[in-house]
């Protein structure tokens, strides 16, 4: 089977974690069914989101985000085949938008418009990363793998 990707961004219509909930909850139910696998980075003015599995299957969820009335302003900014998966064991991997990530007035004056797509992948390349690695808070103590909220259904 071919493995295809896109990654996309949006902006949250009313984000709350009660609607991230929701949406995370939708997303794993949905992605399980259709053999799909990703990340959404989430804070309160952008979602960016890598999909990966069918193509079929992706290019579906994907359509059913842009008529999705929580995302504003839906834009793809990577697409293709790929080797392999970046998050395998993940339904939906949520995660905060990191301080590594753009700032806020980045994204307002048009980062995301401007990066290139190798950029873009790397965001999620590095966080897939994260993901096999184990977590050490600030005093250096191992902390287990990183928990996604409500977990991965």
């Amino acid at each position: 089977m071919t493995l295809y990707r896109t990654i996309y961004s949006s902006r949250p219509f009313g984000f709350n974690s009660a609607m991230l909930g929701g949406i995370l909850v939708g997303a794993r139910r949905n992605n399980r069914r259709d053999g799909l696998t990703g990340a959404l980075i989430c804070r309160a003015d952008l979602y960016l989101q890598l999909l990966e599995g069918p193509e079929p299957a992706v290019e579906a969820a994907l359509a059913r985000i842009e008529r999705d009335d929580r995302h504003v302003d839906v834009e793809r900014l990577v697409a293709g085949t790929i080797p392999a998966r970046l998050f395998p064991a993940w339904d939906m991997l949520d995660d905060p938008a990191r301080s590594w990530l753009w700032s806020v007035d980045e994204v307002a004056n048009g980062a995301l418009a401007a990066a290139s797509p190798a950029a873009v992948s790397h965001v999620f390349e590095r966080l897939a990363a994260e993901q096999k690695a184990p977590r050490v808070d600030a005093n250096g103590l191992f902390g287990g793998p990183a928990c996604p909220v409500g977990g991965n259904a």
